[in-house]
């Protein structure tokens, strides 16, 4: 129970959901037997469903993992889209490569090794769509260098800004997550406020949040 949405509702939803298969079931099954975090189901279905919508032709990815939403959200976008991905951990991005260079999408997905903090201010180019699920409690910081990377009337998707109910009750927040539990509210605090966006919080999954471009 990660506190979000009540059992039996997640269950429902993840029992409906079309199962994946192939590489992605071979990468959910890792993820799970190794306990590597990975977009939930339901946060998955989202994206596809968002990226559908949008039609993105950049993409940018903080947080790369074994590369499973990447792989994603190349399954969800148009030939000539083209996704960027950074990841900070070595291992992770040997992981993705193996399992990128295995599918079709190969040529559209680009890792880049390092701190996100410090390659973020290097990109050249805009994005359509950016989706942030790396180090929580920095969120702001990247939030605050994507805006300037992301195009007019894009979409930034921040996954697990509820973390596991903790940053909607002081009940649940374990005293080891007391600052990235400060600093997630103070994320969503500020992206509901700032001027030229628009925000919404989401709570399926760890809690996503959609913030739009308006100018």
């Amino acid at each position: 129970m990660n506190h979000i949405n009540e059992e039996y509702i997640e269950e429902y939803i993840r029992t409906i959901i079309p199962e994946h298969k192939g590489y992605l079931k071979e990468m959910e099954d890792y993820a799970r037997d190794n306990h590597i975090p990975i977009v939930e189901r339901e946060v998955a279905q989202l994206l596809k469903v968002l990226l559908k919508i949008s039609k993105p032709k950049n993409i940018l990815e903080i947080g790369t993992a074994i590369g499973y939403s990447a792989l994603i959200m190349g399954g969800s976008t148009e030939e000539d889209c083209n996704i960027t991905t950074i990841e900070r951990r070595l291992d992770m991005v040997e992981l993705a490569e193996e399992n990128i260079k295995k599918t079709k999408y190969k040529n559209r997905i680009k890792i880049l090794y390092g701190e996100a903090n410090e390659i973020l201010p290097t990109l050249k180019g805009k994005f359509d769509f950016i989706f942030l699920d790396a180090a929580k409690g920095q969120y702001l910081d990247f939030f605050n260098y994507c805006i300037d990377l992301l195009e007019s009337k894009g979409i930034i998707m921040s996954d697990n800004v509820l973390f596991r109910g903790m940053v909607a009750s002081d009940k649940l927040v374990i005293r080891r997550k007391k600052t990235i539990v400060k600093r997630l509210r103070e994320y969503l605090k500020y992206i509901n406020h700032l001027e030229g966006y628009e925000s919404s919080i989401i709570p399926i999954g760890d809690g996503v949040a959609l913030t739009y471009r308006e100018e």
